[in-house]
């Protein structure tokens, strides 16, 4: 066993892996949500949405240049407020979310296969699982690789949707639209925050990335700004093409814009799904793996996880021990209701790096990357409005 991660991504796979993260299944039913809230101005909600998850971004970036480290959260908040054990509970919460989300991706997406293929559910979850496992294994090269397979798979749904809504015959609302409603427009753009969670998961593959102070806070910047277009092109096609009262009601709102507007079933948008869905759990199962490779370096009781195989460079044992959870997981436990439970863990986590970066700011004023201190300031206050705004939907 070795120490060492190896160092093979680039800019293009790493932003790759975080338009991924954030552009997964959600989006499949998040834009009828929006648009309920938002109606025809649903486009500015995504918008407004990006805007309010770019400070948090652009903390993660300056972090990412300043501790290139694998745990990103954790490093930044242990060293930011100088207190190891909470950087280290960070950690382990970060590795939680992650499994908790995967699991619930992993169920879902295998939801979708079956109902496609009415193949037998638990050894379709299990055998997915493990084929995701063992690409984790063979290399992160190989990994981030499939990983933007599925990227470009989702990408082509949603532009396969943003073409159709974009060739139908306008709805009355959309040729005439209302006065904007700023109300409407900022609840949906609360609802819509959920969909660039993600972006934070790139800092956790700094130990395997050539020249990470260049390429991290780019990738970060670039993958925000990339799925902020496709949010916003999505949702002004679902609005052009359907009435709003059945978009807000529809639980596949997408697959309702291709049948409105092209006719014929939209069964294919179940595969594309299935695409996200891997790429979620793939992606998370990475993530999670990485947070607890680098938690091994700076705790003695979670140094068995700060190990890399020789010639693979992927921390196995982390890897394996989250596939360990992930499956038996999605085939046991009520994820489903879990799962809200991750967004909320994880805005609790973008308060605590907001704040560490301010600490950090005033005693380490000098970073590669660097923001003005009023960015985490806002970035702290919007987290912890979104986690209130979150922690209120769950009680």
């Amino acid at each position: 066993m070795a120490d060492e991660l190896k160092r093979r991504i680039g800019l293009g796979l790493l932003t790759a892996y975080g338009v991924g993260v954030m552009v997964g299944a959600g989006i499949y039913v998040l834009v009828g949500a929006v648009a309920a809230e938002a109606g025809v101005w649903a486009p500015l909600s995504f918008l407004l949405a990006g805007l309010i998850a770019a400070p948090t971004a652009l903390s993660y970036a300056e972090f990412s240049t300043r501790l290139p480290e694998a745990a990103g959260e954790a490093i930044y908040v242990g060293k930011g407020f100088n207190v190891p054990w909470l950087g280290t509970a960070v950690g382990l919460g970060i590795v939680a979310a992650g499994s908790v989300s995967a699991a619930a991706v992993l169920r879902g997406g295998t939801g979708y296969l079956t109902s496609a293929t009415d193949l037998p559910f638990e050894a379709s979850a299990v055998i997915m699982g493990l084929a995701l496992v063992a690409v984790a294994l063979v290399g992160v090269l190989e990994s981030l690789a499939l990983a933007a397979v599925f990227t470009a798979i989702e990408v082509l749904g949603l532009a396969l949707v943003i073409f159709a809504g974009a060739t139908a015959e306008p709805v009355a609302v959309f040729s005439a639209p209302p006065a904007i409603v700023w109300s409407g427009v900022v609840a949906g753009a609360v609802l819509a925050f959920f969909a660039f969670i993600g972006f934070e998961d790139i800092v956790n593959m700094a130990e395997e990335v050539e020249r990470p102070t260049h390429v991290l806070p780019r990738a970060i910047l670039l993958s925000l700004v990339i799925a902020s277009v496709l949010y916003a092109l999505v949702s002004l096609a679902a609005v052009r093409a359907v009435p709003l009262d059945r978009l807000g009601a529809s639980e596949q709102p997408l697959a309702l814009v291709w049948q409105v507007s092209r006719g014929g079933s939209a069964g294919f948008l179940s595969l594309i799904a299935v695409a996200a869905a891997l790429n979620g759990v793939l992606a998370q199962m990475v993530m999670a793996s990485r947070v607890l490779f680098g938690l091994g370096r700076r705790s003695q009781r979670l140094a068995f996880f700060h190990h890399a195989h020789p010639r693979l460079g992927t921390p196995v044992v982390a890897t394996l021990f989250v596939g360990a959870v992930v499956i038996p997981a999605a085939l046991l436990l009520p994820v489903a209701n879990l799962a809200g439970l991750t967004s909320a863990i994880l805005l609790g986590v973008f308060v605590l790096v907001n704040a560490a970066l301010l600490a950090m700011k005033r005693h380490t004023p000098e970073a590669p990357f660097r923001v003005p201190a009023l960015v985490p300031a806002v970035g702290l206050i919007l987290s912890l409005g979104a986690l209130a705004t979150s922690l209120g939907q769950a009680l």
